[in-house]
């Protein structure tokens, strides 16, 4: 039995071995276009594929000795002498398959040269068992140069590079035999993955491959794979020696059909089927895929005409909106998203002036923090979870909470001392008490929550915050569908006395998805782009609706009816849709004027507009390393004393909303069956008899407050000189006053810099 056995058994690993050929390199270039969709099935675009054109053929001979041995140093010091295969490595590569684990990649330059002119790329039992037998015949058939000028030719480089030829043209513009050493190491270092080796960033794949981090992982990298070609002898300590500064690589040239709009869906839908497992990276750049996405080409150019119309009206770069020196108008940028509330379906995105020249989506995290659109989720905490009993501990189950009323009342006042939810001082890192401001100065002494989200006053939230608790406010973000991430601070600030006010910044897509949950009842979806994708006839992937209740639908129902009013009489007036459509929404403005949003939606979408100024220009310091641009601060900018979210981010989603419902009928939300909690006095005195909300005369705060909020009135029109030091005067869609000699006040809604719990540290954001 034991000789049969192993006789069959040789028997067919010599079936395997003679049926299987080697690699035709020639064939393994060959690559087709993906094909994007529309949502309505007509084609977007035909790309993705650009190995096919970006893709050269080159000689041994062609292939510079430092990319040898720079390959050979980092994947597999014994290449030149090795069999082929690491028995090791197929082992544990084996072991894992049988255990239904993920498979391995070759764990030698030889088998990864296989892996890489295997058109299949599933990772299947058979396809590496096949793998297997071609490496043993590769490695017994074939010249090492051969195996080496193979590799070298199929490995992707990331930006559409297959090849090293490809490679050099990409990043350094040269060709492969023009290469010096230290170059090379830099383009070996790519191999352990583009995605975060590439050192322009590749946000657009994973938020955390941003450029800093990925200028970090490369420059790292390629240190170590020269360090190691000394210690094997592949270059002299004396030639290292030269080469001390990082070789930075060109920037990225984008294809000009991604130009527009068109780049920024692509990626998303590229970004999508990756972080699902649908694909790699590497398959998609090898192409022959159709992708269908859920993007609505008319809503997609509503969404950019209402953008355009703003920046050619308003935003004027070269010197008419002036401060202090200072070109307001410059590195203005907009962003927008759209979402189907019943599946999450992200219906439009507007990422940017062009993706061939902005290469940030700023329809994704960009780092705007969203100031006072975050105000609903610490209403939906505080309908949820409730207040915490003041004589119970900080930690309690919601059976010894008190649900909140909208109507419940709390202090309105303009610099209102924070107390902790037991009634005594609440403290920051630094031990002092926390004195809250309200944007210019609003001073209300007792407002309820409607009236407070009306007006945008911080310090009822702030203190509605801390009273349920900021973990609980956090909890209901991330169940209305935001998504915390090292970039968006979600995590971060979630223990800061000011996190109610919006000091994390998630995305417009994610702002969107969450807003939606509020129009959808209660009941969560998370935004997607991909409905399916198709691959030689047959579909690897089709979304499934996963739908996960958040909120009760009273509790969602009601902060509709909230948000509905902000848009009727409060902040979000700008915002309102024409012939009465119904509306919900919110405005959010940041400490010192560096970011503006409008949140908001219909029962048919919901849609979220950013702005913000940022020079997206990748700079770096006299060592190469890349500096993180700051956000930059919006008085004056557009001819406005101030940015609020009310004025251009709201300017723009009422006409982008406005095209985009054309046509469709005006429904109508869903009103709340009952009372979501009782009425309780948060931080201010129960008067007898009831108190009616009244807006009573505004008081001086007797304590000196720990930061001053911004003193320029709000929407008034610019004083400052233009170039030629003419005083003008300009007129803006949100200001009633727009003809008359004074312009009053608008309630407005900033947020000022935060503290922290005094037993838990708190990283101090720049705003609220």
């Amino acid at each position: 039995m034991c000789v049969g056995f192993f006789g069959a058994l040789i028997g067919v690993v010599g079936v395997a071995y003679a049926t299987v050929s080697v690699p035709n390199v020639n064939l393994a270039a060959t690559a087709q276009n993906n094909v994007y969709y529309w949502a309505d099935g007509s084609q977007m675009i035909a790309t993705g594929g650009e190995n096919s054109v970006n893709r050269q053929i080159i000689t041994i001979d062609e292939i510079p000795k430092g990319m040898q041995n720079a390959v050979v140093s980092a994947e597999n010091k014994t290449f030149w002498t090795d069999k082929g295969v690491d028995p090791m490595g197929i082992t544990r590569a084996f072991y894992n398959m049988a255990r239904g684990g993920e498979t391995q990649g070759g764990s030698t330059i030889t088998q990864q040269y296989v892996k890489n002119t295997r058109l299949d790329q599933q990772q299947t039992f058979s396809r590496k068992f096949k793998e297997l037998f071609i490496s043993i015949k590769v490695g017994a058939t074939m010249k090492k140069s051969d195996i080496m000028a193979g590799y070298l030719n199929t490995s992707y480089f990331g930006r559409g590079a297959y090849g090293i030829q490809a490679a050099a043209r990409t990043y350094y513009g040269v060709d492969a035999v023009k290469l010096n050493a230290s170059q090379c190491a830099v383009l070996a270092a790519l191999l352990k993955g583009p995605t975060y080796f590439d050192p322009a960033g590749n946000p657009s794949i994973d938020p955390s491959a941003t450029a800093a981090n990925n200028l970090k992982n490369s420059s790292e990298r390629w240190s170590w794979i020269l360090d190691q070609e000394v210690k094997d002898g592949r270059m002299t300590a004396a030639e290292r020696a030269k080469f001390t500064k990082y070789p930075m690589p060109e920037a990225p040239k984008k294809n000009a059909q991604m130009a527009g709009q068109i780049g920024y869906l692509v990626d998303l839908a590229q970004h999508s089927v990756i972080n699902k497992g649908t694909l790699t990276q590497d398959q998609l750049a090898k192409g022959g895929y159709q992708i269908y996405t859920t993007f609505q080409k008319s809503k997609v150019n509503a969404l950019e005409a209402a953008v355009k119309k703003v920046q050619k009206q308003y935003i004027k770069p070269g010197g008419k909106h002036v401060s202090n020196g200072e070109d307001m108008d410059k590195f203005v940028q907009f962003g927008g998203a759209s979402v189907n509330p019943k599946d999450g379906a992200i219906e439009a995105v507007y990422g940017g002036t062009d993706y061939t020249k902005h290469f940030t989506n700023n329809a994704d995290e960009t780092g705007a923090q969203v100031g006072s659109t975050f105000k609903p989720f610490v209403l939906a905490a505080a309908m949820t979870h409730g207040i915490r009993d003041p004589k119970l501990g900080r930690v309690q189950s919601d059976d010894s909470r008190q649900k909140v009323s909208p109507d419940s009342w709390f202090s309105g006042k303009n610099k209102q001392q924070i107390m902790d939810y037991n009634g005594k001082p609440w403290y920051n890192n630094d031990g002092q008490p926390w004195y809250q401001p309200n944007d210019d100065g609003d001073n209300l002494p007792k407002v309820t929550l409607r009236t407070a989200l009306d007006k945008s006053l911080n310090a009822p939230f702030v203190q509605l915050g801390v009273d349920v608790g900021t973990d609980k406010v956090h909890d209901a973000a991330l169940a209305a569908g935001l998504v915390a991430s090292s970039q968006n601070a979600l995590n971060d600030y979630q223990n800061s006395v000011t996190y109610s006010i919006g000091t994390s910044s998630p995305s417009a897509i994610r702002m969107a998805g969450a807003y939606s949950t509020f129009d959808n009842h209660g009941v969560q979806n998370d935004p997607y782009s991909v409905t399916k994708v198709v691959h030689e006839g047959q579909v690897i992937y089709h979304h499934e609706l996963k739908s996960n209740p958040a909120f009760d639908a009273n509790v969602a129902d009601t902060i509709t009816g909230m948000l509905t009013d902000v848009i009727k009489k409060g902040t979000g007036t700008t915002a309102q849709l024409p012939d009465g459509r119904p509306a919900a929404g919110k405005t959010g403005t940041t400490d010192d004027n560096k970011s503006a949003w409008f949140d908001g939606y219909t029962p048919q979408l919901s849609t979220s507009i950013v702005m913000f100024r940022r020079d997206d220009q990748t700079h770096t310091d006299k060592a190469g390393k890349v500096l993180n641009n700051p956000f930059l601060k919006m008085y004056g900018t557009g001819g406005a004393a101030k940015i609020h979210g009310n004025s251009f981010p709201a300017q723009i989603w009422k006409d982008y909303m406005t095209t985009a419902l054309n046509g469709q009928p005006q429904a109508q939300f869903q009103q709340p069956s009952g009372d979501v909690g009782q009425v309780v006095w948060g931080n201010v005195k129960s008067p007898t008899p009831t108190p009616t909300d009244t807006t009573p005369t505004a008081t001086a705060p007797t304590t000196t407050p720990m930061t001053t909020p911004p003193t320029s009135p709000s929407w008034t029109p610019p004083t400052g000189p233009t170039p030629t030091g003419t005083p003008t005067k300009q007129c803006f869609p949100w200001d009633p006053s727009c003809n008359s000699t004074t312009t009053p006040p608008t309630p407005t809604d900033t947020a000022t810099t935060p503290g922290g719990q005094p037993t838990r540290h708190t990283k101090g954001p720049t705003g609220g």
